[in-house]
């Protein structure tokens, strides 16, 4: 399954979550596929993506979705452990996982031979769900209904869909996307 296509399905699932994107070509993918001012795009802060959807998940009530990358759990995993213990029930946390950092060239990540769902159980979710190749017709739908939070692993094939650049600066992402928030309180 290549990461467009999942989030392509992921994302004709969304109504009015709040979605915050790893940086790079997943930011890009899901503003090439549905852009909205429920969406923040992160440009910069590699490994952040899960900090940042929990400060959100704990700062409101609306579900909060977070897309990360394997890269950038491993490199911040600290916050899986801060998510657990937080325990907001409004958080979903997805890792599109490709085994490479694909948006700095692809570069391979230990995710090959660490398997990010059992450290998530051996953290203590209780609420995991797993996708690949083997399950294509995923029920993301399940996983929305469910309260967290929640640990979606997705394997995905390493690759980057051949989309542009989102057309917006960092602050008019960040201002459109505070609006939302405020108004959504």
């Amino acid at each position: 399954m290549e990461r467009i296509e999942t989030i392509k399905k992921i994302a004709s699932e969304l109504t009015n979550e709040l979605v915050v994107c790893n940086i790079g070509f997943p930011s890009r993918e899901l503003y090439h596929i549905k852009d909205s001012s429920t969406h923040f795009y992160m440009l910069g802060s590699m490994g952040l993506a899960s900090s940042i959807g929990l400060g959100l998940a704990m700062s409101c009530h609306r579900k909060v979705v977070v897309f990360d990358g394997d890269g950038s759990i491993l490199m911040n995993l600290g916050s899986i452990v801060t998510i657990f213990n937080q325990n907001p029930d409004n958080l979903i946390l997805i890792v599109l996982d490709n085994e490479c950092y694909g948006s700095t060239g692809s570069q391979c990540t230990y995710a090959s031979t660490v398997n990010l769902g059992k450290v998530a159980e051996a953290v203590g979710f209780k609420y995991r769900f797993f996708f690949d190749d083997k399950n294509k017709e995923f029920n993301f739908k399940e996983v929305l209904n469910s309260y967290g939070p929640i640990f979606v692993h997705i394997k995905v094939k390493p690759g980057n869909a051949d989309v542009p650049v989102i057309p917006m600066e960092a602050i008019e992402i960040k201002d459109r996307f505070m609006v939302e928030i405020k108004t959504s309180k």
